[in-house]
C-alpha cells in the first residue's frame, strides 16, 4: 500500500507538507541538541536481533560542521506495505528460482505480503529511525552495543500455486536492492526458504474466476440447459465461481475445484442491471479450476426463471419507472482549516492517537502500534496489532445449493485484494486522505487500487454535557473521531471495515454490511420455510455473518514485555439477606482468566458481560491496575448444529471471545488455508488445547461476532447498510476523563438557528424569522 498520488481537490491531503514520507536526515541533525542519536540508551536487551543482520554497520559516517549524523538506508519503516517495486522484485526472485522453465511458466502467485519482523525490530525503527523519535520504547540498561545504522533488509512472503503440479508451496525472500527493479534493471531479492504445503488449496484468484466463467459458458450442455430456460445470450449469463467447501473426501484438496452459482441478467445493454435478480437453480456444475475442465454437469431440475421485476435495480430511480428523491437538500461537511491530522507516510498522528496503516490482501486494512499521548506519562501503548483476520457467511436453507453456501471469504477470496476505489464525495465526506494499495495478480504481475484506504474525520454528536440547574449554566462539546476505513465486494455482498478513534480514549471496530442478497428461485405457487419471499419466483435464504477481530494487544506494555492479562466481569444480583434487606443490590464480579481453555468464553447481555485486558506493573491514582475493557455489541452464535459441515472448518465461531499469548505463526483462526480444508478445527481450535497460561502473557484477543441476518422486502433490490460491531474503551486506563480538556468548538458556542424558526409548522411550512 502506498500514498495516493497528488489529487487537486479537498477530498485528498497530499498537498498538506505534513502528509510527505520524508526519511532523510534533517538538517537540523547538524547540531548536538537535535541528533535524536546523542545519548541514545544502549539495547542490550535487542541485540538478539540486532546481532543477526546480515549487512553491517558502515564504519564512516557523513559529518556537517565536524558532527557526525548517521546515514539511513532504509526508506520504508519496517511496517510499511510493500511496494509495487519490492512486489516485483520479490516475484521476479522466486520465479527465477524455478528448477525448469515449466515450473517458472506454471507459477501463480496468490499472495505476496511484508513479513513482519519481530516487536524488537519496530521498537528500533521507532526508537531512532523514524520521526517521531521515541527513545522511550526501548528499555533503559548500562553498557550494551551501538545502534546499528541500518535496520535488517525487509522480506516478503509469497504464496505460489503451481498449475502444472497442482503444488501450494510458501517462499520468503530478502528484499535487498529493490530500487533496481523501477529503474528496469535486474531484481536483487535473495530466497531464505521455499517449502511445499501438502493437503491444501490456496484461496482462489479474479483471473480463475474469470476462466471459469468463459469455461461453463462455453460448454455445449450448459448452453443447452439454458436454451431450455429461454436464454440464448451468454453474454446475460453470470458465473459466480464459488469454492466447495470441504462436506465429504469428494470435496478433497487433491483437486482444486469450484462449483458455481449461475444467475442471468434480463437486458444485454444494460451494465448495471442487477443480475443477481434472477438465479439458475437446477443445474449442478463442478469444476476443475486446476485445468478449466467441466468435471460433472447436471440439468438436475428446471425451476423457471423468476420472471423480470421492475424493482430489481439498484441504479438511480429512472431505470426502475420511478424517480429519484427531490426534497434533499445539500448538506456540506467543510473544514476551512483542514483537518486536524496528520500523516507521514503511514503514520498517523490525530488528537493524543498515533498509529500506522497496513494493507494485506487477505485483512485488508491493519493497524499498528497504536498508542494514546498521555501528558507527563508520555506515550502509552495499547495494542501493536488490529486487524479483522477471517469472516464466515453460513446459510441456513438446507436445500441444493444454498446448504454449500458456507463462504470464507477472507481465507478463500481475501478481504484486501477484493477491495475497491473509494470515491471522493459519498464514501468518504470532508478533507480527506487516501492510501493506495498494491498486490501481485496471477501471474505475477503488480495491480494497483487506487484510493483504497480513506481517512478522514466526522462529527459524532454530543461527546459530554452538563447543565447546572441552580445557575442555568451548561458546558458542552461536540465529539468528533478519525476514522480509518476500507471496503471491498465479494460477489453480492460489500462489507465496510472501519476503525474509529475517539477523543475519550475510545476505540470502536465496526463492520458495514450491504450490496445485494444471494437469492434462489421458486416454482409456481412455491414458498421456503428457510427464507423470505421478495418478489414473484424469488426468495432470500436465511443467512449469518461472521467477522473474527484479531487484537494484539499491549496495553501499558513496551516491545518485549508480557504484562497483560483478562479478566472477566459480570454483573450479579446480590442475594437477597442481610446484605440486600431492600432486594435492591447487585455488583460486578471479576473472574481471572487463567489460561486458554479457561478463555474460550461467550456473550451475556444479561449480565452485562465484558472483558478487560490489565497491565500487571501499572496501575492509576487510586491504585488499581491499567485496563482497556472489550464491550460487545449485539451478537449471537452459529444456528447450525453442532456436526454441520462447515464447523469442521471454522470451529472458532464456537465462542464468542478466544484468548492466546502471541506467537507470530498464529494468525488465521481457520488455520492459513481453509479452501477445502478436510482437518477438524485448525487454528484457534488446535493451539488453545495446549492451555498456555494467560495470567501474565502477551495477550491476543480473538473476538468473534456475527450477526443473524432474516432478509425482509426492504432488503430489496439492495440491502441498506446494517452495522454491528464492539468497543474497546479505557477501564482504569486514565486518572480522569481525557474528554475533559477538549475545548469548545464553535458550533458549542453558536445557538443560532441560521434563519429558521423552531416554531410550529404553519401550512406545511418552516416559517422563517
Amino acid at each position: 500500500m502506498a500514498t495516493a498520488q497528488e489529487k487537486a481537490t479537498p477530498n485528498n491531503l497530499s498537498n498538506n507538507p505534513t502528509a510527505s514520507n520524508s526519511s532523510a536526515v534533517p538538517s537540523s541533525w547538524a547540531h548536538p541538541a537535535a541528533d535524536p542519536f546523542r545519548n541514545r540508551p544502549p539495547v542490550s536487551a535487542l541485540m538478539s536481533a540486532v546481532d543477526s543482520f546480515p549487512d553491517p554497520p558502515p564504519k564512516t559516517t557523513s559529518t556537517t560542521k565536524g558532527i557526525p549524523v548517521m546515514m539511513r538506508a532504509q526508506t520504508c519503516h519496517p511496517l510499511d506495505p510493500l511496494s509495487a517495486a519490492e512486489i516485483s522484485v520479490a516475484v521476479a526472485t522466486v520465479r527465477a528460482a524455478g528448477a525448469t522453465p515449466e515450473v517458472r511458466d506454471s507459477m501463480r502467485f496468490v499472495e505476496v505480503v511484508l513479513v513482519e519482523p519481530d516487536k524488537q525490530v519496530i521498537a528500533l525503527a521507532d526508537a531512532y529511525f523514524f520521526p517521531p523519535f521515541q527513545p522511550s520504547l526501548l528499555p533503559r540498561t548500562k553498557g550494551g552495543p551501538v545502534i546499528p545504522s541500518k535496520l535488517p533488509p525487509r522480506k516478503a512472503r509469497l504464496v505460489v500455486y503451481n498449475k502444472r503440479s497442482n503444488e501450494t508451496s510458501i517462499w520468503i525472500v530478502e528484499l535487498r536492492e529493490v530500487h533496481a527493479a523501477t529503474r528496469g534493471g535486474h531484481h536483487r531479492g535473495k530466497v531464505i526458504s521455499s517449502k511445499v504445503i501438502p493437503n491444501v488449496q490456496p484461496p482462489m484468484d479474479a483471473v480463475e474466476y474469470a476462466e471459469c466463467e468463459a469455461v461453463v459458458k462455453d460448454f455445449p450442455p450448459f448452453r443447452e440447459a439454458m436454451k431450455r430456460r429461454g436464454i440464448d445470450d451468454m453474454d446475460l449469463v453470470m458465473v459466480d465461481a464459488w469454492c466447495v467447501g470441504y462436506h465429504s473426501e469428494t470435496d478433497a484438496p487433491s483437486r482444486r475445484l469450484a462449483k458455481p452459482l449461475i444467475f442471468c441478467r434480463t437486458e444485454s445493454d444494460c451494465p448495471m442491471e442487477n443480475g443477481y435478480a434472477r438465479p439458475v437453480e437446477g443445474i449442478y456444475i463442478l469444476v476443475d479450476m486446476q485445468n478449466m475442465e467441466i468435471l460433472e454437469f447436471e440439468d438436475r431440475k428446471l425451476i423457471p426463471l423468476p420472471p423480470a421485476d421492475p424493482l430489481r435495480n439498484y441504479t438511480s430511480g429512472e431505470t426502475r419507472g420511478g424517480v429519484d428523491r427531490s426534497d434533499v437538500k445539500p448538506l456540506q461537511i467543510i473544514q476551512p482549516e483542514g483537518p486536524s491530522f496528520r500523516v507521514n507516510g503511514h503514520f498517523i498522528q490525530w488528537q493524543k492517537w498515533n498509529f500506522r496503516i497496513g494493507f494485506t490482501p487477505r485483512e485488508g486494512l491493519v493497524i499498528y502500534s497504536v498508542a494514546y499521548i498521555d501528558g507527563s506519562r508520555g506515550r502509552r501503548p495499547v495494542a501493536h496489532r488490529l486487524s479483522f483476520v477471517e469472516m464466515v457467511v453460513p446459510y441456513g436453507d438446507p436445500n441444493d445449493p444454498h446448504y454449500r453456501k458456507n463462504a470464507f471469504d477472507a481465507g478463500e477470496d481475501g478481504l484486501g485484494k477484493n477491495a475497491h476505489s473509494l470515491k471522493k464525495g459519498c464514501d468518504c465526506l470532508g478533507y480527506v486522505k487516501y492510501f493506495d494499495a498494491h498486490f501481485t495478480n496471477f501471474t505475477g504481475g503488480v495491480e494497483t487500487i487506487e484510493n483504497c484506504v480513506c481517512l478522514h474525520e466526522e462529527d459524532h454528536g454530543i461527546l459530554w454535557k452538563h447543565q447546572d440547574w441552580r445557575t442555568g449554566l451548561a458546558e458542552v462539546r461536540r465529539s468528533r473521531r478519525l476514522t480509518v476505513s476500507f471496503i471491498c465486494t465479494v460477489a453480492n455482498y460489500e462489507y465496510g471495515f472501519f476503525w474509529h478513534f475517539y477523543q475519550d480514549g475510545k476505540i470502536e471496530a465496526e463492520v458495514k454490511l450491504t450490496g445485494i442478497l444471494s437469492l434462489g428461485a421458486l416454482q409456481p405457487g412455491e414458498t421456503r420455510k428457510y427464507g423470505t419471499t421478495i418478489a414473484p419466483g424469488l426468495y432470500a435464504p436465511v443467512h449469518q455473518h461472521f467477522f473474527v477481530a484479531r487484537m494484539d494487544m499491549a496495553v501499558d506494555c513496551k516491545p518485549g514485555e508480557a504484562f497483560n492479562q483478562v479478566v472477566e466481569v459480570d454483573v450479579k444480583v446480590e442475594q437477597p439477606g442481610e446484605n440486600n434487606v431492600h432486594n435492591n443490590a447487585f455488583y460486578a464480579e471479576e473472574k481471572l482468566l487463567k489460561s486458554e481453555l479457561e478463555a474460550m468464553r461467550d456473550c451475556n447481555p444479561l449480565s452485562a458481560r465484558h472483558w478487560i485486558v490489565r497491565n500487571t506493573r501499572t496501575v492509576n491514582r487510586t491504585g488499581q491496575l491499567t485496563g482497556y475493557k472489550l464491550v460487545p455489541g449485539s451478537n449471537c452464535l452459529p444456528l447450525a448444529g453442532s456436526e454441520a459441515k462447515f464447523l469442521r472448518r471454522a470451529a472458532f465461531l464456537k465462542h464468542n471471545l478466544w484468548v492466546t499469548p502471541y506467537v507470530p505463526d498464529e494468525m488465521q483462526p481457520g488455520g492459513e488455508f481453509p479452501n477445502q480444508n478436510p482437518r477438524v478445527g485448525e487454528g484457534l481450535a488446535t493451539w488453545v488445547q495446549q492451555n498456555r497460561s494467560l495470567e501474565e502473557a502477551d495477550i491476543v484477543l480473538w473476538y468473534v461476532f456475527g450477526v443473524t441476518h432474516i432478509p425482509r422486502l426492504e432488503d430489496w433490490p439492495v440491502m441498506p447498510v446494517e452495522r454491528i460491531g464492539f468497543l474497546l474503551m479505557p477501564h482504569g486506563f486514565f486518572n480522569c476523563s481525557p474528554a475533559v480538556d477538549v475545548p469548545p468548538s464553535a458550533s458549542d458556542l453558536d445557538d443560532k438557528d441560521n434563519g429558521i424558526s423552531a416554531k410550529p409548522i404553519q401550512n406545511g411550512v418552516i416559517a422563517k424569522l
